[in-house]
């Protein structure tokens, strides 16, 4: 094992995915002469979109909204393939020439900030080799779950089923399901994708799920989108769109919110209008929780719902009783026969990809954190991360972020500043990062830094309000203290002290 040691530059950035790539064009952007390095672990550009290959994969969320707002999405059809979303971030990267700052293969395992320098330290595994680069400011956009293996519980007799098991974050490129019976294990929103790609091959495929999520039909094209295109020309018409979108998504998301059983009514009579009469839609599509207690599945031209109506796929909701070599039994006594078992069971969620994070010295454990603005840490300095919303795009959020840390680097510069850091209040009742019950959130949320019961301590879900506050409001504010080179020891005293405090 060798160690290779890079020049000092202004902005390292972690993560070439969607977030990555939008960060590095916001940084450029505030720092149009600024020195900037993107570090990667995999071996190409798209993060999420790269690792994910399994069949029919996509996003539940609209292209429109979900592009950047720098390169906004300008074709009507709305829902994409993974690919196809992986495309359009590569494409942007390279127009923006941030391909030529990423370090593909690079695995940030360290990050380490010295107070007196202002400099952070970034420890990286490059095949073989440790490579360490040092900056000024450390950009996190790693997403929330681990790249190297998904969820996957104690199934009963799994280990003695006979043919193929796969977990759909790790699918094998040569796996051949042509006539095939493909059992699905799960409810979310990778199995009502999966489920009808997999019958385009397989004999039959089934739906395996414990409990029923909520699902609603959306269009994967817009025509009233086409037309006003044709009007006004595409790129004025995306804007619109983009708009259009957000505010729809955003009117669900509250109307769940506020009235469910209303709500629930609404989207079971639209499941009604695509299932046959007989379809038992109390068993299969009707969960226990109001809509959007957890994340709402959607299906593109109610593809779920044709697969189920025409007989090439079906549902099964009960417990697993066992595995055996070709079938699974229920704990009711149904035998499923299974050629294929699909566990479609989850993610698994790492926070920061599981890079240490080191301050003085100190390690930092994230669960010890406050999130200021849902983008920073308390007490850790020049520390920015991406973390996108639950119940909306994933790129309006990590926009804003990149917005707000360009002018955090803008007011940093006017006022001679090098260093700023959140400082935690001396009184905020704590609260989970994310306000959602989904079983991969639950499951390790408290590994992640916690939300305070105030702003500037949430990680609020509502892109209007982040919109006033990370596009508009005036960056500095009472919890953040920034400082230059004259008081910088000062600052050092002060965040050993709140470390102290939150220990």
């Amino acid at each position: 094992m060798t160690t290779a040691n890079e020049t000092d530059v202004d902005v390292i950035i972690v993560g070439a995915g969607l977030s990555g790539v939008g960060a590095a064009h916001h940084v450029r952007e505030a720092m149009p002469n600024g020195r900037l390095l993107v570090l990667e672990a995999r071996d190409r550009i798209g993060g999420t979109w790269d690792l994910f290959r399994y069949p029919g994969v996509r996003c539940d969320s609209d292209m429109q909204s979900l592009s950047y707002r720098f390169n906004q999405w300008t074709d009507s059809d709305s829902i994409v393939s993974g690919a196809t979303i992986r495309d359009y971030i590569e494409k942007t990267a390279v127009a923006d020439g941030t391909d030529e700052r990423i370090r593909f293969s690079h695995r940030v395992t360290r990050v380490e900030f010295d107070s007196e320098t202002t400099t952070w330290t970034v420890t990286a595994r490059h095949h073989d080799q440790t490579v360490v680069v040092t900056g000024r400011f450390v950009y996190l956009c790693t997403g929330y779950y681990s790249y190297d293996a998904g969820h996957t519980p104690e199934i009963p007799g799994l280990g003695d089923f006979a043919g193929p098991v796969v977990h759909p974050q790790q699918w094998p490129a040569d796996l051949d399901y042509t006539g095939k019976r493909v059992v699905v294990i799960g409810s979310g929103a990778t199995a009502i994708t999966l489920v009808p790609a997999l019958t385009e091959k397989a004999s039959h495929v089934v739906m395996l799920q414990r409990s029923p999520t909520y699902v609603m039909a959306f269009p994967r094209h817009d025509d009233l989108d086409e037309k006003i295109a044709r009007r006004i020309g595409a790129r004025r018409s995306a804007v619109l769109t983009r708009w259009k979108n957000v505010l729809i998504d955003t009117v669900l998301y509250q109307m769940c919110q506020r009235w469910p059983r209303y709500m629930r009514s609404v989207i079971r009579k639209e499941n009604a209008a695509q299932l046959p009469a007989d379809f038992d839609l109390e068993k299969h599509f009707t969960p226990k929780y109001d809509p959007w207690d957890q994340r709402m599945c959607l299906a593109p031209d109610g593809d779920i719902f044709s697969v189920l109506a025409e007989g090439s796929a079906s549902i099964v909701t009960d417990t697993i009783d066992r595995v055996t070599p070709d079938a699974i039994t229920t704990r009711s006594g149904e035998i499923i026969p299974a050629d294929v078992v699909v566990t479609a069971t989850g993610l698994q969620m790492l926070a920061f990809g599981g890079i240490e994070i080191v301050v003085d010295g100190r390690d930092v454990a994230p669960s010890d954190t406050l999130s200021y603005k849902g983008m920073m840490l308390s007490g850790v300095p020049n520390l920015v991360f991406t973390i996108g919303y639950t119940n909306a795009s994933w790129t309006l959020k990590a926009d804003l972020v990149g917005e707000h840390f360009g002018r955090m680097l803008s007011h940093m510069r006017k006022h001679g500043h090098d260093q700023f850091v959140p400082v935690r209040p001396s009184t905020v009742d704590e609260r989970p990062l994310l306000d959602c019950e989904a079983n991969y959130i639950v499951r390790s949320i408290d590994t992640f830094p916690r939300a305070g019961s105030r702003s500037p301590w949430q990680l609020g879900m509502s892109y209007y309000h982040d919109v006033l506050t990370l596009r508009h409001r005036r960056v500095a504010d009472p919890a953040m203290r920034f400082t230059g080179p004259g008081d910088r020891r000062g600052a050092a005293v002060g965040h050993h002290e709140h470390v102290e405090a939150v220990r």
